[in-house]
């Protein structure tokens, strides 16, 4: 058999995960996810990140590694959540959302220039996306959930 192809892990190994940008991330671990008492997976990171957007994963759910039996918070996993906080983006929508400045906290460097040219569509648009940010329904702008 030999070696595997360039790029692909050996049989029965994990694959290697990569963050929104399509970079390998560093460790390539397993994760399982600890929920009311019972422990569901294992996942790689992608996947994680995946259940964090759709809200199945909160950030202070705990994770284990595979390798490991200590469990710690899901945020402290590279990749799976945004490094920008849900209370800072809510607080800089409701203060200065007129000003799109909560558009550049998440990233949306095209939409923060032009809600800020248009002082936020006249309030609406701030409105909007005050209402967005406090649902939790807007990510930063790698498509990671705030933390």
């Amino acid at each position: 058999m030999g070696q595997p192809p360039m790029g692909q892990p050996p049989m029965g190994q994990p694959q290697m995960g990569y963050d929104p940008m399509g970079q390998p991330l560093a460790d390539g671990r397993l994760y399982f996810v600890r929920s009311y008492d019972q422990e569901h997976g294992p996942y790689d990171v992608p996947t994680l990140a995946q259940m964090a957007s759709a809200r199945q994963l909160r950030a202070e759910d705990g994770v284990r590694p595979t390798d490991s039996p200590h469990t710690q918070p899901a945020t402290s996993v590279p990749g799976v959540f945004s490094d920008k906080e849900w209370m800072t983006a809510l607080l800089l929508s409701v203060f200065l959302g007129g000003l799109g400045i909560d558009r550049f906290y998440l990233g949306y460097t095209g939409l923060g220039v032009a809600k800020l040219l248009t002082l936020g569509g006249c309030g609406i648009w701030s409105l909007v996306d005050l209402v967005l940010i406090a649902m939790r329904n807007v990510p930063d702008a790698d498509g990671r959930a705030l933390r």
